[in-house]
Order: C-alpha cells, then sequence, then structure tokens
C-alpha cells in the first residue's frame, strides 16, 4: 500500500495537504515534567511540535532522568515567619525547608530556638 521508501519533502508535502504542520524546536536546554512527588528531566530534548485541527501537540525525545524537586517556600510564607519570630531571610527559609512548608513547626522551631539560647 506504501511505497518502501518515502522522500521527507514527499512526506512533508503530504502532511501539509492534510492541514498538519510539524515543526523541530531549536535550542531546547530542558524538558521538565512535573509530577506530585518527582519530577522527568529530559536535558538536550528533541522537540517536534504538531499543529492539526487546531491542536498543538508536542513531541519530547532523549535521555530521561528523574529527581525530587527541593521545596521552596513562598515569600507570603517566608514573610509570615520573619514577622512571627523576627528571624532573618536565611533562617527562615531554612526552618521552613527542615518542616517541610509546615509554617507552625517553623515558627515553633524558630521560637524553641531562641528560648535556648
Amino acid at each position: 500500500m506504501f511505497p518502501k521508501r518515502i522522500d521527507r519533502r514527499q512526506m512533508e508535502r503530504a502532511m501539509r495537504q492534510m492541514g498538519v504542520k510539524m515543526e523541530e524546536l531549536e535550542g531546547v536546554q530542558e524538558v521538565v515534567i512535573k509530577l506530585a512527588d518527582k519530577e522527568i528531566v529530559i536535558p538536550n530534548a528533541q522537540v517536534t511540535r504538531t499543529d492539526m485541527a487546531g491542536q498543538r501537540s508536542y513531541q519530547v525525545s532523549g535521555q530521561e532522568l528523574e529527581r525530587k524537586p527541593e521545596f521552596e517556600p513562598s515569600e507570603d510564607d517566608l514573610k509570615l515567619v520573619m514577622e512571627q519570630t523576627g528571624a532573618d531571610r536565611a533562617a527562615a527559609i531554612q526552618a521552613l525547608k527542615e518542616s517541610g512548608g509546615d509554617l507552625a513547626q517553623a515558627i515553633l522551631r524558630l521560637k524553641g530556638g531562641k528560648d535556648k539560647g
């Protein structure tokens, strides 16, 4: 049914006639897929963008790595912990990271440290 070897130009022409536009994205440094408990990272990924029937999709290929994302406290959480404890920014960040983002635990940790010192 299909010829054994299809010329790339012929394939692109046929795809355009069907309303499919494909483009390889240049300069991709990495692709990160964030899941609830981890991130899938594909450095130096090859990414192809496809537009078809009003929908856009991406095809990603490359070596994948897994990493656990490091907790980063929000600016509001930092301000609250600093106001409640009088701690500096670095201490508030450390307390929030050690408590996994639990505000009450971070505040108690910082206040407890002051009472003992």
